[in-house]
């Protein structure tokens, strides 16, 4: 089992027919059940071309009512990209994952709130996306280094999300689902809304949490796990700084008030009952060491 996508999803890629999408949506394809699973792009200047034998249409409205296809990934350019969720949106497509930087905060809050009592999920932006080892990849991450087992792992960063990845597998532990959810201000999936979904997982058995400085995400995560968690979770919390009139990693990881820091997480965490370390090295030994 696993959670938001398997081996049925059926994807559309909006912005195919840029260099970005061919590249990753072949690579997708490419792996594990993806052949079947990539069934349509979208580009409103090119329906009725394709791409490798993917079909491309001027909507995903339609894409969607010719293929039956139920998750969007997006790599369409900035300025376009929260317009492309809000299309995906509109379809009523069960899942979006925008893998795009650099969307201007302005326009994901009009998104966000047009987003509002819709059923559709978002993963991202600018994230590395989602993948369900040994069946389907949707974004960017190498596949190569998953491979299928029973630990969930959701990520603000993408490359953190890699090194939990390998040093779980270092240790032989297979994922059941790994997300990477973004840094950025504002996004979809929260860590609450993706370790409530593990939660309810049957093949799930803990779960791996890398979070970012910056924001009260995984605290409010940290209090509904203290509640209601039915499996041990393990955390670790990036708190990059950087020299003065640099900018610290994600646009999300903005300290307030003292507030948001890496400590303060941590801390949270630790008095909600989470195992964390300080380390990164040993993220995959800790979730080891709970099982």
């Amino acid at each position: 089992m696993s959670i938001l996508i398997n081996r049925n999803s059926r994807v559309i890629t909006q912005g195919i027919t840029g260099k970005t999408g061919q590249f990753h949506t072949r690579m997708c394809r490419e792996y594990a059940q993806g052949a079947a699973c990539f069934v349509a792009g979208v580009n409103p200047r090119k329906p009725g071309e394709s791409f490798e034998g993917i079909p491309i249409y001027a909507t995903v409205k339609e894409a969607k009512q010719q293929t039956g296809a139920n998750v969007s990934v997006i790599y369409v350019p900035p300025p376009f990209a929260a317009a492309a969720i809000d299309e995906a949106v509109e379809a009523e497509l069960d899942l979006v994952i925008c893998i795009t930087e650099g969307i201007p905060v302005r326009d994901m809050l009009r998104t966000r709130y047009k987003m509002q009592g819709r059923k559709t999920r978002l993963i991202g932006p600018n994230c590395p996306g989602i993948i369900t080892p040994d069946e389907i990849k949707i974004g960017i991450m190498p596949g190569y280094i998953h491979k299928k087992g029973r630990i969930g792992v959701v990520s603000r960063s993408g490359t953190l999300t890699y090194e939990a990845v390998a040093q779980l597998m270092a240790l032989g532990l297979g994922q059941s689902t790994c997300i990477g959810i973004g840094g950025d201000p504002v996004n979809g999936l929260k860590h609450l809304d993706v370790l409530q979904l593990f939660n309810d997982d049957e093949e799930t058995d803990a779960v791996l949490m890398v979070g970012e400085i910056g924001g009260t995400d995984e605290e409010d995560c940290a209090r509904w796990v203290k509640d209601h968690m039915q499996k041990p979770v393990v955390g670790f919390i990036a708190g990059v700084t950087a020299p003065p009139g640099k900018r610290m990693g994600h646009a999300g990881a903005i300290i307030s008030g003292g507030k948001g820091t890496a400590q303060e997480k941590l801390a949270v965490m630790e008095s909600c009952g989470i195992k964390v370390t300080r380390n990164p090295a040993e993220m995959g030994k800790l979730l080891q060491s709970v099982l």
